[in-house]
């Protein structure tokens, strides 16, 4: 696009110099052979047609000038358009859990000595802090999506097939202060922790680093419904 704007812009360049030239030429040709020389109907043709080829250079000036904006604009289109779609696959990795991401934030650090938490709480957990405006979230490691799940294991927890064993330890990032009212409700996740015989520590924190990623899978019967273009 770039290439073309340019080659526009340089036949545009092109046809002013030759205006000037034409009319160069044309004032030292009559210049040569005398004015006075010539008849008027000469004269008279002479103008005639120095009028009309000055007519036509300037038409084709304006058409390349269009020809230039047009494509200066649908330049801009394009930009636009492409930095909505980078914007947009941007917002999709990070729900997707496709890309590392940062921000504020919470930690929380579960200890289960008698090994008594069971998937469940954790499920809990994990519905408690999307309810809350979560935007990203990990558990040891793994980072979890739609797709994630929890299972109870023999010494730990199995998360979307890994074993994980405690401390178990969550980062999630959102509003700080909105993820841990909501983790910490009178009846909510924490308490059933804490019933369970763990222990927490959660932290409100300005910057969370979660640099753990998720592969999708293509969908093997889910297709996009057609959009009724008529």
């Amino acid at each position: 696009m770039g290439t073309r704007i340019s080659v526009v812009h340089a036949l545009i360049v092109v046809l002013c110099l030759a205006v000037g030239f034409g009319l160069a030429v044309q004032v030292r040709q009559t210049h040569e052979s005398s004015f006075e020389s010539l008849r008027q109907d000469d004269l008279v043709r002479l103008l005639d047609e120095l009028t009309r080829r000055n007519a036509e250079l300037e038409e084709e000036a304006e058409h390349l000038g269009a020809q230039l904006a047009e494509l200066e604009s649908g330049s801009s289109r394009a930009t636009a358009a492409r930095e909505a779609a980078e914007r947009q696959a941007t917002a999709q990795g990070i729900l997707a859990g496709t890309l590392p991401v940062a921000g504020p934030g919470i930690e929380l650090v579960v200890e289960d000595p008698e090994s008594r938490i069971t998937a469940p709480t954790f499920v809990t957990v994990l519905e408690e802090l999307r309810n809350a405006g979560m935007e990203a979230v990990e558990l040891n490691g793994h980072r979890l999506n739609a797709t994630s799940w929890i299972l109870t294991g023999h010494s730990g927890l199995i998360v979307s097939g890994a074993e994980i064993r405690p401390p178990y330890r969550w980062r999630a990032i959102g509003n700080p202060q909105t993820l841990a009212v909501a983790l910490d409700i009178p009846g909510g996740a924490l308490s059933a922790i804490r019933g369970a015989g763990g222990t927490v520590d959660l932290s409100q924190r300005d910057r969370i680093e979660i640099s753990s990623v998720r592969t999708l899978l293509e969908p093997r019967y889910a297709t996009p419904v057609p959009t009724d273009s008529s």
